[in-house]
């Protein structure tokens, strides 16, 4: 089983407050750069070492991209550490340029008399029962590669390219994993997560290029599972910028994580060109 640490190609830097992550084309968007996902699983795998504790909550905020080829260099800073809790950042740059930082509360579990799950998963059929989500040609040698993922409710991608243009739900739901299998971690959430990005091209019922702005994890409960169902439900669409959720299941129906982001968003880009 392959962790995320491996998947990324994460390299320690001489300490555990230090970490370095090449931006081999396995990990960017068809735009040649990284991709956001990645982004954020790289700055937790760097926050859980330099804390010794799991994410309990994470946001990253995009500042700018880290093209293809490119070298993404991260800082941690433990900002408080306490005795359950860790809050700390973690900061990466190409060069002397700034792309994206993330900050994070770090904590072991803790046991109380009293708990439960509010939400529930949409009523959708298992994996295998789903057709795979297939991708124009201009989507190959990027993240989306090395993502096995199905289309369990909502439109396929040819669907929303016929150029009928009607709305479509701001609900919709992806089957995804990592073929040889991640095991499950912030990380690994992290990069499923942010397909919420997707979700608004089902919303409008036109091909849609969304840009995240920033990327925020809130972990649950971490449990083996093949496979994760994004469950993706738009907010807003409102003067260019968007707004979702997607709730992340289990395949036996347990609430992993949520993940949520603030979206620029690009309405009919070129024929020729990617789209979320």
């Amino acid at each position: 089983m392959t962790d995320a640490r491996h998947f990324l190609g994460m390299e320690e830097r001489g300490d555990p407050l230090h970490w370095r992550l090449r931006v081999v084309p396995e990990l960017t968007t068809p735009g040649n750069f990284l991709f956001g996902g990645c982004g954020l699983g790289a700055a937790l795998v760097a926050l859980e070492a330099a804390a010794g504790r799991p994410t309990v909550w994470s946001t990253c905020q995009y500042l700018s991209f880290a093209p293809t080829g490119s070298v993404l260099d991260l800082t941690v800073t433990l900002a408080a550490v306490g005795k359950g809790i860790t809050q700390a950042r973690a900061v990466g740059t190409v060069g002397t340029k700034e792309i994206l930082t993330v900050n994070a509360a770090l904590g072991l579990p803790r046991h109380l008399d009293a708990e439960g799950v509010w939400v529930a998963p949409p009523d959708v059929p298992p994996p295998d029962a789903c057709p795979p989500r297939r991708l124009p040609s201009f989507f190959t040698t990027s993240i989306f590669d090395q993502i096995d993922v199905r289309l369990a409710k909502g439109r396929s991608f040819e669907e929303i390219s016929a150029g009928a243009m009607v709305p479509g739900e701001p609900d919709s739901a992806l089957w995804a994993r990592v073929p040889g299998h991640l095991e499950p971690s912030a990380a690994t959430l992290a990069i499923l997560g942010d397909y919420v990005t997707g979700g608004v091209s089902q919303a409008v019922g036109r091909r849609a290029m969304s840009r995240s702005l920033d990327n925020t994890l809130r972990v649950v409960r971490l449990e083996p599972t093949e496979w994760v169902l994004c469950d993706i439900r738009i907010q807003a669409l409102v003067d260019g910028y968007g707004q979702g959720t997607a709730f992340l299941w289990s395949e036996t129906g347990h609430l992993l994580a949520t993940a949520s982001q603030s979206m620029n968003i690009r309405i009919d880009p070129p024929q020729d060109g990617p789209t979320a």
